[in-house]
């Protein structure tokens, strides 16, 4: 995503809240950008930074501004909005289908009718009130959701390109542990580089439909 912010005149800054890093304020950005992590949105005790970090997206998005989650992101949308957080009955890792839903919504042209994208989740979330649902997968029924036209979930990676994947593969490899019918090898995660400019090219499209609302 940096590239496409920055080709458009963006300045960009990241907050790393496990640092110890401030948050930013609402006067600080137009853009809300929420990234994914190896933890759960429930994980308050043990990640103390999450309560603040909500009470931001909160804010973010009754303000108007542009809210995007990815991941852990989507989840900590709709956890500030008081939807429920918890264990999906199946991890999806690696390359799977993608389905939109047949909604009438500002950024549901946003996606594809039907891909194959890159996953990496153990958990889901339920729908919060006023969302709506824009993408579905067979393991997984909440993929992507809006709420309103400025702000998007997305529990998939789109923004993956083949080295934050090898990445992933090296520093997540407990996640791959345990056998399920959505979890895919590193050898078949990695076998086509050529398909992250795709699913890069699909992150440039949710920006561009996000941008113009």
């Amino acid at each position: 995503m940096e590239a496409w912010f920055l080709g458009r005149g963006a300045t960009l800054t990241t907050s790393h809240l496990y640092r110890g890093e401030a948050l930013p304020t609402l006067a600080d950005f137009d853009w809300l950008v929420i990234m994914g992590g190896g933890m759960s949105v429930n994980d308050e005790p043990a990640c103390p930074w999450l309560v603040p970090e909500k009470a931001l997206v909160r804010q973010a998005i009754a303000a108007g501004k542009h809210v995007l989650g990815v991941c852990l992101g989507a989840q900590l949308i709709a956890s500030a909005l008081g939807a429920k957080v918890y264990r999906n009955p199946v991890k999806e890792i690696g390359w799977w289908p993608l389905w939109r839903e047949p909604v009438v919504h500002p950024l549901g042209a946003a996606l594809p009718e039907k891909a194959e994208v890159f996953q990496w989740h153990g958990e889901t979330f339920d729908l919060p009130p006023g969302a709506v649902r824009l993408a579905r997968s067979a393991g997984c029924l909440n993929q992507a959701l809006a709420v309103g036209p400025r702000t998007l979930g997305l529990q998939f990676h789109l923004e993956t390109t083949a080295a934050s994947a090898r990445a992933l593969v090296a520093g997540a490899a407990a996640d791959l542990a345990s056998p399920g019918p959505y979890i895919q090898t590193p050898a078949a995660m990695l076998a086509q580089p050529e398909r992250f400019a795709t699913l890069n090219a699909y992150m440039a499209h949710v920006l561009e439909t996000l941008a113009a609302h």
